[in-house]
């Protein structure tokens, strides 16, 4: 699962260096804050020197522009694991 997909990084849940300990995070985010599944995404920063954790609701549809500032607030991520 390698697709790219935008998020605003205030918005991450966590960031991780370690894939294994962002899964993990993750998967105690999801089930301590009873979120469906396939609702919480490990992601990879285009940089590739580490992993957040971000909410499915935060993803940014339109990463073209702020609709308060008139420009884009969003970054370029990969998806490694839907949970």
């Amino acid at each position: 699962m390698d697709n790219l997909i935008f998020f605003n990084p205030g918005d991450s849940v966590g960031n991780f260096h370690d894939y294994d300990e962002a899964v993990r995070s993750a998967q105690i985010y999801r089930e301590s804050n009873k979120i469906e599944s396939g609702h919480v995404f490990v992601v990879k920063g285009v940089d590739n020197k580490k992993f957040d954790v971000f909410l499915a609701d935060d993803q940014m549809i339109n990463p073209e522009t702020d609709p308060q500032k008139g420009k884009s607030r969003s970054q370029p991520y990969y998806v490694s694991k839907k949970l």
